[in-house]
């Protein structure tokens, strides 16, 4: 396949299908721009796209910067073949990683942040929803019970008393070496509703669910809102997000997932040091790293982090937030490195970078010769372009203006 040739070719047709042929509105763009003497092709397109294709109703796990499904999902359709290994070093909520499964590639997901296989994991190994009300079932709410930490902004005090009760059974499950696939499930899920905007969370409405307020904002929230936590049942909820979560998986898709859940390789280390991945064994990398200072881990988990029992602080001392890009350089310049290692002959990279600080820095400019440096050969940029959400708008997200552009890749090739 001649990769340029179909990225300048590739029409979005108003049918969901995808042809090199045929009449259609949006015709690939095609750029360059020059970087060290070298001419490097920039395509610019609807490559991606909610239109394009529904993504499952599994990847509806909310995580802060997290890709659309269809970006993953694009790429692996176009770089691999089946049973060949798709890797994630930054994997978040797992959104590569479970587009992978449901495409039949084996699976590769690190992360340094322990949440992130907690998200992700326990979505290849599906329960039947009658198990998982059945469990539920079993656990008991206890009568009184401190939170050791004031929480009452965020929920009403029978809520809370249900929360904590969940967290100390799946906490004495987990110690007790018990935890099963259900258990599994039911904290994904817990962990996925502790926060959010609307009655399907157990808290009052606060921020969207990507990240969690600290509790003196929530109580200017509640103040500005003139509101009060009302009871929500926490085993009602999970339940209600168990079957949102499931309404268009297929028997066939819960048995690959199963199948590509088995023989995944889930680790949580650093990118730059990751022993555990043989050499030459990875088809293709699609990633999105974290984009300078922008997000503060302790700020935005703590309530995730303590509902689970993580030391957010410690965490936060691992994970990469360089506040300068020539510190986030360095850093990736040692991630490309280590991807050299275990991309095969012929492997990919799809490496999606950002716009900062209002768009004056471009990200693109700064990995492609980190990428040059580590050996692979830059083959393309790529642009999808898409008109922003109203939750863009509402983070201050407007026409690629400010934020990060979440829709530019930069791919690699391994010659």
């Amino acid at each position: 396949m001649n990769l340029h040739n179909y990225l300048t070719n590739y029409i979005f047709q108003e049918d969901n299908r995808v042809s090199l042929f045929g009449d259609s509105k949006k015709i690939t763009r095609s750029e360059s721009i020059i970087m060290d003497n070298a001419k490097i092709p920039k395509f610019i397109n609807e490559f991606w796209t909610s239109k394009q294709r529904q993504a499952s109703s599994l990847h509806e796990v909310t995580y802060r910067a997290c890709f659309k499904p269809q970006l993953p999902r694009f790429f692996i359709t176009l770089l691999t073949k089946k049973d060949d290994i798709v890797y994630d070093p930054f994997s978040g909520r797992g959104t590569t990683a479970i587009e992978t499964a449901l495409l039949g590639r084996n699976i590769i997901a690190n992360d340094i942040n322990p949440l992130s296989e907690i998200l992700a994991y326990p979505r290849f190994f599906i329960p039947k929803i009658d198990a998982v009300m059945e469990r539920l079932e079993k656990i008991q709410t206890l009568k009184k019970v401190s939170s050791e930490t004031d929480l009452s902004m965020f929920y009403h005090p029978q809520t809370l008393l249900e929360i904590i009760s969940l967290k100390k059974y799946l906490s004495n499950r987990k110690k007790n070496k018990k935890e099963d696939h259900i258990d599994s499930w039911i904290r994904m899920v817990a962990t996925n509703r502790l926060t959010g905007h609307s009655k399907g969370f157990f808290s009052v409405y606060t921020l969207p669910p990507n990240q969690a307020v600290l509790p003196a904002r929530q109580l200017l929230i509640n103040k500005k809102m003139n509101q009060i936590p009302d009871y929500r049942n926490v085993k009602k909820i999970i339940l209600k997000k168990t079957k949102d979560l499931l309404r268009d998986i297929s028997d066939e898709q819960k048995i690959e997932l199963i199948k590509r859940g088995g023989k995944a390789l889930f680790i949580s280390r650093d990118a730059r040091c990751t022993t555990g991945i043989k050499s030459s064994s990875v088809s293709l990398v699609i990633t999105s790293p974290p984009f300078l200072d922008i997000v503060k881990y302790s700020d935005d988990n703590w309530l995730r982090c303590w509902f689970n029992e993580i030391d957010a602080k410690n965490i936060e001392k691992k994970i990469t937030m360089s506040k300068t890009v020539e510190n986030w350089s360095s850093v990736m310049g040692d991630v490309f490195k280590e991807l050299y290692r275990i991309v095969k002959k012929g492997g990919w990279v799809a490496f999606e970078v950002g716009e900062v600080k209002n768009g004056k820095i471009k990200l693109e400019e700064h990995v492609i010769p980190l990428g040059s440096y580590a050996g692979f050969s830059i083959e393309a940029i790529m642009i999808n372009e898409q008109i922003f959400t109203k939750t863009s708008n509402i983070w201050g997200i407007k026409n690629n203006s400010k934020g990060t552009n979440s829709n530019r890749i930069v791919l690699f090739r391994k010659e």
